[in-house]
């Protein structure tokens, strides 16, 4: 099917301020970026490259591919353009479709009737062709479309991936409040950590930040726990393409590598859950896992690495109160055991961040879900560093 051949608008999206991470991973990968946004990139290029692109992205969401751009000022002129486009060589008529969108239509009160009218059209085109209804749904493990449509511009996608990609499919126990993938990736790159020096991650949780840490150092990516995408039910899939991909990930993962991560918790449950994520990633021998209090946390004494703390915020777990004392033992924690070290602490709490009692060099804005957070920044000297003296640069 030429669809796999063709260039064609494609839009890789991911959460908000995760961009300019994601926009490294694309150029890195050899991509010429045509646009950038502050929830994606815009590439042009085929169907078939859209491939390494999900099988590669530790940042994005979805990478959608656009089979289709035209104008519509209702939901009537909307099937009329959906109807004509030729759907029974895109999907299996004995197959499984769902659709999404992103509407912003004055004659649209609800996303989930847009949806209804691009199914709708959908499965009229290829009844009417084939003389069989598709079977439609909200499950994304099979083929899903997308439409986007503001105003009176309408873009019809082929949603590549999904289910999906900021979930990095090793994580099999989320345990409590987890970091997202693609967000403890992002996280990391921001620390500008070497993938050399050690990294350690007190209050470690299900061990998000940890993994995502050793699979960045062994060059792991996320397509190597993936054996579903979008792309692999459209039509014209060569599925050789993929395993030629997937057979190259797997010969770039740095096997032999001298690498220090710790990752400490006080609860046995947390350590558990994190010591079963890693070994599902492949990465548990990497990794030393601690049970104790976060002050406790053996830190490798280098003169120089990376901790993180993504503690509670008082949002959804713990009580404001006492998370007074644990955000400033927490400073205590880095400028007494951390010297040398780049200190980092994620919070959606300003009023916490206070207790820390350090001031930051930085604040890195983030987004965890809809709630405003940021990653604190603390260069914290061990009293023999220069001060034109460089940090370690990632490799």
């Amino acid at each position: 099917m030429q669809v796999f051949h063709n260039k064609s608008k494609v839009i890789v999206t991911c959460n908000k301020r995760l961009s300019p991470y994601l926009q490294e991973e694309v150029a890195a990968l050899g991509y010429t970026i045509v646009r950038a946004f502050a929830t994606g990139v815009e590439l042009n290029i085929t169907l078939t490259e859209c491939i390494k692109l999900n099988l590669n992205l530790r940042c994005a969401s979805q990478i959608l591919y656009c089979i289709n751009s035209f104008k519509a000022s209702n939901p009537d002129e909307l099937y009329k353009e959906l109807a004509a486009m030729e759907w029974e060589e895109l999907i299996d008529f004995s197959g499984y479709f769902s659709v999404t969108s992103n509407v912003d239509n004055p004659t649209i009160t609800t996303p989930l009737f847009a949806n209804l009218k691009v199914k709708d059209a959908i499965v009229d085109r290829i009844k009417d062709k084939k003389g069989i209804r598709p079977n439609s749904g909200s499950d994304a493990n099979k083929t899903v479309v997308h439409l986007y449509w503001k105003d009176n511009e309408a873009d019809v996608f082929l949603d590549t991936s999904g289910e999906t990609l900021a979930k990095h499919s090793y994580r099999k126990i989320p345990g409590k409040a987890p970091m997202l993938e693609a967000l403890a990736t992002s996280v990391i790159l921001a620390t500008q950590w070497d993938q050399k020096s050690p990294f350690v991650n007190p209050m470690c949780g299900s061990g998000t930040l940890a993994i995502e840490a050793a699979l960045l150092a062994t060059n792991r990516r996320p397509g190597l726990y993936r054996m579903n995408y979008g792309f692999m039910h459209i039509l014209g899939y060569d599925e050789e393409v993929f395993f030629a991909e997937r057979r190259i990930l797997k010969e770039q993962v740095i096997k032999n590598i001298d690498l220090q991560i710790v990752a400490s918790d006080l609860s046995e449950d947390a350590v558990e859950v994190s010591r079963r994520n890693a070994k599902t990633a492949g990465v548990d021998t990497l990794i030393t896992f601690e049970v104790c209090d976060f002050e406790r946390t053996q830190v490798p004494q280098t003169g120089k690495g990376v901790v993180v703390f993504n503690p509670e915020y008082g949002e959804r777990l713990g009580v404001h109160s006492q998370l007074e004392l644990t955000y400033k033992r927490m400073g205590d924690f880095m400028k007494k055991q951390c010297k040398g070290y780049f200190g980092y602490i994620f919070t959606g709490n300003p009023d916490l961040a206070k207790k820390i009692g350090l001031k930051a060099d930085k604040k890195i804005e983030f987004y965890n879900g809809k709630l405003d957070c940021r990653l604190l920044e603390y260069e914290l000297y061990d009293g023999s560093r220069r001060p034109d003296e460089e940090r370690p640069k990632r490799a």
